[in-house]
């Protein structure tokens, strides 16, 4: 499933603002915070039924350092470059399915927009399995996993996005594109803890 940046996808707009990394002047990023984020995990398109319960770590936010070197490390070896940066970058948390260790995460940006509403967006790389690396399997292309969270001042009307395999890339016409692996999880009951 590919998501063209910049088009209809209210998720490629959210990946513009990770991948690119700008905040626009009407955003108020956060300093760090603790956050506690427990969500439900529904599977679309082929995973539709699927549910999983995933637990969102987050013990400090991104700083302008790493946003620069992930737009440095894209612009010149696209989404490898990316991976490669985020590998070296320190973990802002973790997520994970209950009942696993799950992994870090390494980019992680939270926002207050205009009206209240709490967006939290991260990005980070996938961990590779043994087994993927042994059959050198296409799965290794999708080594980054990427999520975004809003939870407006309305009780119950949070929502989430979360693509656990993904890689970006230029597409012919020249645009910037997400490539995921397979399609997104939609994440439902979330509850916050600060």
């Amino acid at each position: 499933m590919n998501y063209l940046l910049g088009l209809r996808n209210g998720f490629a707009a959210f990946v513009v603002f990770v991948v690119m990394l700008s905040v626009g002047g009407d955003l108020k990023a956060q300093d760090s915070k603790t956050l506690t984020i427990n969500a439900t995990a529904l599977g679309t398109s082929l995973q539709t039924g699927r549910v999983i319960s995933v637990n969102i770590y987050i013990k400090e936010t991104s700083t302008a350092e790493d946003q620069k070197a992930l737009v440095e490390a894209f612009s010149e070896k696209g989404s490898e470059g990316l991976v490669n940066a985020l590998e070296k970058m320190s973990s802002k948390g973790r997520i994970a399915i209950t009942g696993t260790l799950g992994y870090d995460l390494k980019y992680v940006r939270i926002f207050t927009m205009p009206d209240g509403t709490l967006n939290v967006r991260f990005i980070t790389d996938r961990t590779i399995r043994f087994g993927e690396r042994w059959a050198s399997a296409r799965t290794m292309d999708y080594a980054l996993s990427m999520g975004e969270i809003s939870v407006p001042n309305e009780k119950g009307k949070s929502t989430g996005t979360l693509v656990p395999a993904a890689r970006f890339r230029i597409n012919k016409a020249g645009e910037l594109e997400i490539e995921s692996l397979q399609s997104e999880w939609r994440l439902t009951n979330l509850k916050l803890e600060k």
